[in-house]
């Protein structure tokens, strides 16, 4: 349904909300949340990890009933008390990090609990499967009805889930932060679906800490600040600097603080690193004082190499020193105990426990050495937490706060306090400030360039060529397992590494 602006004539807004208010006992998540959709449109919403845009998104979705405001859907007043609710009401949330039913097919996942029937109560595959034919065909995708969910990509989940907001008839479409696990040529897809919607007459509303995809998929731009609606504006009325100041209050002149270091001793050296159908022939050192990123394509094997590094994984040949003295494969509590620390890619699944405390996640990693009779109280765990903490300024009301109600920042700094509190020589960061918002990144990078200048060795993963750039001392390159190129900083542009990520082949340093 589509309501027309009196005034204008014009298509009115698909949804709105005024100034709505949602808190949890003591702590206010939102303030004075404001939004406006209209159909033929691709909506921004963006703002620092804890500006309330998740809060926003969970009231759309009637996971959560606003305490006070307004909340109209076609120009009528809405108040959902379930997500069943919002969904019969034509609204789609797309995650990223779709929860799909791995053991069934597309199709069976499309139309789970709405399978239609024909002739004596059976259920009509064929129209099934002739209904999510056509829907792919509409958005231009090439996927098997047939095929089980189990084991496909991110991406093509995501293309699920929207397939399945279609079937449904959906008016509006919340993707929130879908791109943050896609290869370049899966976000083109989904912007190419995106836009298909859009001139469908649909509204959409797209969440991203990335400015370069709000820049060049949406039409208009809303800003939240500490949960509070701050300004909302035409996407080519704007530019990163003025978004930049919206959102935290402040300009942030140096995203990247990197402070020249004086480069001390050898600590890491990686020599004939082999592991196969992972990575090929790997060698790399790290000094003292030094950052060294590693940067690539996605499926370069970065994170293969750094994980075998550490010894989460194996590897068939080749050697790991530190400190002149060589580490044992394939043991983790070896690689600690010799002076390295990795903080990996995906915080949630693998760097924390989501349920325990923020004391409990960061004592986590040095239980040995501050157990007594291998016993550990929580005031142990405050104790060794707190100065780690407070220096990384983590947002939480006490040290008992469960990690998994933190914003993604506040978590990364959290699996960085866990593994800083390990005193580490050299420190493994695998993408530092991925889904994480430009304030937060600042003060991630300003922590790893103060680290680097105490005496800490860095090896740094990133999928964001700025930072790659704006941070490292030194560059390696990788293309499909191999190191293609070593690139110093002060040679390092963002043609030389791309081209050295995209042709093996052809040497450069």
């Amino acid at each position: 349904m589509v309501v027309e602006d009196p005034d204008t004539g014009s298509p009115g807004p698909a949804l709105e909300l005024e100034r709505v208010v949602k808190s949890f006992g003591p702590v206010v998540a939102l303030r004075s949340g404001s939004l406006s959709l209209r159909p033929n449109s691709i909506h921004a919403l963006i703002g620092e990890n804890g500006a309330g845009k998740s809060t926003l998104v969970k009231i759309m979705a009637g996971l959560y009933r606003r305490d006070a405001g307004e909340f109209r859907l076609h120009g009528e007043s809405v108040d959902f008390t379930s997500t069943a609710q919002s969904k019969d009401a034509g609204i789609a949330v797309i995650y990223q990090e779709p929860t799909l039913f791995p053991d069934l097919s597309i199709t069976e996942n499309i139309f789970m609990g709405r399978q239609p029937t024909g002739r004596f109560g059976r259920i009509d595959r064929r129209a099934m499967r002739a209904e999510v034919e056509r829907i792919f065909a509409r958005l231009g995708v090439a996927l098997d009805p047939d095929r089980i969910t189990e084991g496909m990509s991110i991406a093509d989940q995501q293309i699920i889930e929207i397939a399945k907001a279609i079937s449904l008839d959906a008016s509006v479409l919340i993707m929130d932060e879908p791109t943050a696990a896609l290869s370049g040529v899966e976000v083109e897809r989904l912007f190419a679906v995106a836009r298909s919607l859009r001139d469908e007459g649909r509204a959409i509303m797209f969440i991203s800490h990335r400015f370069d995809e709000v820049f060049a998929l949406c039409d208009t731009v809303t800003v939240m600040r500490d949960g509070s609606y701050v300004a909302t504006q035409p996407i080519t009325d704007t530019t990163v600097d003025d978004l930049v100041r919206q959102m935290v209050g402040r300009d942030v002149t140096d995203l990247f603080p990197k402070v020249e270091t004086e480069v001390g001793d050898e600590l890491l050296r990686v020599e004939g690193l082999t592991s196969t159908g992972q990575f090929h022939d790997i060698s790399f050192s790290v000094r003292a004082g030094e950052i060294v990123a590693l940067s690539g394509l996605v499926g370069a094997g970065r994170s293969e190499v750094v994980r075998a590094v550490f010894g989460v994984d194996g590897y068939e040949s080749g050697s790991v020193t530190m400190l002149g003295k060589k580490v044992p494969a394939g043991k983790p509590t070896a690689a600690m105990s010799a002076g390295l620390a990795l903080v990996p890619e995906d915080r949630r699944k693998q760097g924390l426990v989501i349920d325990s405390t923020v004391g409990g996640n960061t004592a986590m990693a040095i239980w040995r050495r501050i157990a007594r009779f291998g016993l550990i109280t929580t005031g142990m765990e405050h104790r060794a937490a707190r100065p780690w903490d407070a220096q990384l300024e983590v947002k939480s009301h006490a040290l008992d706060t469960v990690v998994g109600t933190l914003s993604g920042g506040n978590q990364q700094k959290v699996v960085l306090a866990k593994w800083l509190a390990t005193e580490p020589r050299v420190l493994i960061v695998d993408e530092p400030t991925r889904g994480i918002d430009v304030g937060t990144k600042a003060s991630v990078h300003a922590l790893l360039s103060e680290l680097a200048g105490k005496g800490l060795g860095i090896v740094m993963i990133s999928s964001e060529l700025p930072e790659v750039l704006g941070m490292a001392d030194r560059i390696l390159v990788m293309h499909e397992g191999r190191i293609t190129a070593e690139i110093a900083r002060g040679d390092a542009t963002s043609e030389n590494v791309m081209h050295a990520a995209t042709h093996a082949s052809e040497h450069q340093s």
